[in-house]
């Protein structure tokens, strides 16, 4: 958004520029948000100042998610805090695995869910998650401004850890949330300093005791609606301010792990090395290769060398791989492939390789039903949304395995994503607004 003018408080204007310093590397332009920090802290004391703001209810989880909730106070029935929640008809306990979801927009009285996420990639942009919660009290703003008292609770929803950035699994907060993680197996993960991810909550204040799948939370919310700036160009293609997802592809993240021998660079005869860089080198090439033949995407973008010497042979190479396709099949055979050849090459090399899986998230294809409404909602506000599938992964994804979940993109002319580069014009934030306004105006109504 620009800033030609102090925004007045309780405006988009206001929301986005009160967000925007927060973990901003001014060397880079790029944003630090990562999970537990100071940075992150202070994006939760933005969120919560924001709902105070409103008047909206703050009930954080137990996983790390912030809650503010727009409860609907009914006559003659205890509810919570003004509101009243119907209790789950969902089965409580277990870990993993999912249920039968609910209707289009949910059953009647559970809540209307929206939001993204606060947390950051390394010198991600400003966009990229903060854009969906922004617009989520901008758009309850609106609705206020009109005059309009929801008929279903209405919750916005920030997810913890959902870009990954620190521990290394995308989504932490709503897998938690959901059960598709296991608890001890969260608590353990690591940061590059080796600080698990209780160390860390525990640091920041909360309790890394009780994560771990919230039946009664789940049980709660009827559809989740999030909007995020798109991490494309399709709509700039198509002249098209707002679009609704289709779908995500599959997409997983493994890691690499390339044990040699350290040495002088020197000295060394090259037969007798045992050189982790040849197969990691090997591999990344073999991953642009799989993508290429499947019309898919592989990346390796993190990497990290031992000793890291520039004039020494490494002892050890660790590489994360990112794979995306367009169905389960083509990213299996993907994999296969890439591991293929980076063992290959490391038993050519006498390296010791070590692969494992670190995330996986299934095809997702969102609840037709309710992207019908959404685009009926949107019709009979004279918004035109195209329907586009994405290769990136979303809290949105994991919920659909268990509630009906849609999602908006706003239009993002670069085309260019997880850098300062991202950008969406104040015209089509403000009907990113318009149009979440009208899907929650529909379905909480």
């Amino acid at each position: 958004m620009s800033a030609a003018a102090t925004p007045a408080p309780g405006t988009f204007a206001f929301l986005w520029e009160s967000l925007l310093p927060v973990g901003r590397d001014p060397r880079t332009g790029g944003y630090r948000r990562f999970s537990w920090t100071p940075a992150d802290l202070d994006c939760r004391a933005w969120f919560e100042a924001a709902a105070r703001h409103r008047q909206l209810r703050l009930d954080p989880d137990r996983n790390g998610n912030l809650w503010a909730w727009w409860d609907v106070p009914v006559a003659g029935e205890a509810g919570r805090a003004g509101g009243v929640f119907p209790p789950s008809r969902r089965s409580a306990g277990g870990s993993g695995g999912s249920s039968p979801r609910a209707s289009s927009a949910g059953e009647a009285g559970r809540a209307i869910a929206t939001g993204s996420h606060l947390d950051s990639v390394p010198d991600g942009g400003a966009y990229d998650g903060p854009l969906g919660v922004v617009s989520a009290f901008a758009a309850i703003d609106e609705l206020r401004a009109e005059g309009f008292t929801p008929a279903r609770p209405i919750a916005v929803a920030a997810f913890a850890e959902e870009e990954g950035a620190r521990f290394g699994v995308a989504c932490l907060g709503s897998r938690l949330l959901t059960g598709a993680i296991d608890p001890d197996r969260a608590r353990a993960l690591e940061d590059g300093d080796g600080i698990t991810l209780a160390a860390a909550m525990q640091a920041a204040g909360q309790d890394p005791g009780p994560i771990g799948r919230d039946e009664d939370l789940i049980g709660r919310l009827g559809c989740y609606v999030e909007l995020h700036i798109e991490q494309g160009r399709a709509l700039a293609d198509l002249d098209a301010a707002v679009g609704i997802a289709e779908g995500i592809w599959p997409h997983g993240r493994w890691r690499l792990d390339f044990a040699g021998q350290a040495d002088h660079a020197g000295t060394a005869a090259l037969a007798g090395r045992r050189d982790p860089m040849i197969p990691y080198a090997a591999t990344v090439l073999a991953a642009r290769q799989a993508a290429v033949e499947r019309g898919a995407r592989a990346t390796i973008g993190k990497v990290t060398a031992e000793p890291g010497a520039a004039n020494a042979v490494c002892s050890a190479v660790r590489a994360w791989l990112d794979v995306r396709a367009p169905d389960g099949p083509t990213l299996e055979a993907m994999v296969d492939q890439i591991l293929a050849v980076a063992g290959q090459e490391s038993d050519a090399n006498r390296v010791g390789l070590t692969a494992r899986q670190e995330s996986f998230s299934p095809e997702v294809e969102f609840d037709l039903p309710l992207a019908d409404r959404l685009a009926a909602a949107l019709a009979a506000r004279g918004i035109e949304a195209p329907s586009l599938p994405t290769g990136a992964g979303h809290d949105a994804g994991v919920l659909a395995a268990r509630l009906p979940t849609a999602m908006l993109f706003v239009r993002n002319p670069t085309g260019v994503s997880h850098s300062p580069a991202e950008h969406a014009g104040d015209a089509d934030c403000t009907a990113g607004v318009t149009a979440l306004a009208a899907v929650l105006r529909d379905l909480a109504g």
